[in-house]
């Protein structure tokens, strides 16, 4: 596709919004070649009707495929654009539903633009649930894509071993339990187990973000983690999981600290460290918490363990007081460094 044509797309994608002026449209232009191989395989595009919260979940023989197919904004909606892919239908999918479009007037919209729609897979969804989907005439096969409206989701997948592959996603993901993230997790295991990408696998991706925006982006995306390369990309991806989760048990932590509630921050340290076992920092963070909150009888033991496996640990302490993260106390300096010994 060429930049002019590129450009006259968007125009005409972007115009679907009364609200929208010609500089805006112009300055949305991507100036960068297309990929002119496929770059994703399957995904699942999803919205979990209880919590509000969307995502997008992917895997590829590609490499590094997250930065190209999965797109989410909390409070307006999430997009996965894959086959011989267009990346611009992320981010202009995400405009036109921030601008009002519902995800099919949306995808409607990008699609009549786009010369090379026969070429394109994509899904989207919005932040009230609508959703739609595109399957070009022309994807390599085995493809196709399964919409569900009642539970919020779209499956599809491409250059497949075979049209079982998104049908196992579909039903792996109406039976899985759990958060978002975990039923995504389920549906792209469904997929490589009824065979997968038919030139195997490469990387993966997923992203969740939250019902509605708080205007700090960096507190809106629950997930947003990648495997750029690596033979098994979906066993990657779950332990990546599992080590967010556990900083985020961690952060949660902190903040019951922080509200005096040290019961529950007992239960979420506790629950962090059954996540991330082999992560030291977890335990070394929750010492200093407690520390720093008068509990050092509880910081105590702690610490002993933390510096029993990694006593370098030990060397950071003085160093934590300078931002006040630990008191200018020597004496309790010299009891948490003891535990080194």
């Amino acid at each position: 596709m060429s930049k002019r044509t590129l450009r006259a797309s968007l125009v005409a994608a972007l115009a679907v919004s009364a609200c929208v002026t010609r500089p805006e449209v112009e300055s949305a232009r991507l100036g960068a070649p297309q990929p002119r191989r496929p770059v994703a395989t399957y995904s699942i595009v999803a919205r979990d009707p209880q919590t509000g919260e969307m995502g997008v979940a992917v895997q590829s023989h590609w490499f590094s495929v997250g930065p190209i197919v999965p797109w989410a904004e909390a409070g307006v909606g999430a997009v996965a654009t894959q086959s011989l892919v267009d990346p611009a239908y992320g981010p202009l999918g995400l405009e036109l539903m921030r601008l009002g479009r519902s995800a099919p007037d949306a995808l409607r919209g990008l699609l009549e633009s786009d010369e090379g729609r026969a070429l394109r897979q994509v899904a989207m969804i919005d932040a009230q649930g609508r959703i739609a989907a595109h399957t070009g005439a022309r994807c390599i096969p085995e493809a196709g894509n399964i919409i569900n409206a009642d539970r919020q989701f779209s499956v599809q997948a491409n250059l497949m071993v075979s049209g079982d592959v998104w049908r196992a996603m579909d039903q792996a993901f109406r039976a899985a339990t759990g958060d978002l993230a975990s039923r995504m997790l389920a549906a792209l295991d469904a997929a490589e187990a009824a065979g997968g990408d038919i030139r195997g696998r490469q990387s993966a991706a997923l992203i969740v973000v939250a019902a509605e925006s708080t205007g700090k982006p960096w507190l809106d995306r629950t997930f947003d983690l990648r495997v750029e390369d690596h033979p098994q990309p979906l066993l990657e991806l779950r332990r990546l999981v599992k080590i967010q989760r556990a900083y985020q048990r961690m952060n949660a932590g902190d903040l019951a600290m922080e509200a005096g509630d040290m019961e529950k921050a007992a239960r979420e340290y506790a629950a962090a460290q059954e996540f991330a076992p082999q992560i030291v920092e977890i335990p070394f963070w929750h010492a200093v918490t407690l520390a720093s909150g008068g509990k050092v009888e509880e910081a105590l033991p702690l610490f002993k363990q933390v510096f029993a496996r990694e006593p370098k640990w030990a060397e950071l302490v003085p160093k934590l007081v300078k931002p006040g993260l630990l008191p200018d106390d020597a004496k309790l300096l010299e009891r948490i460094q003891a535990q080194r010994e």
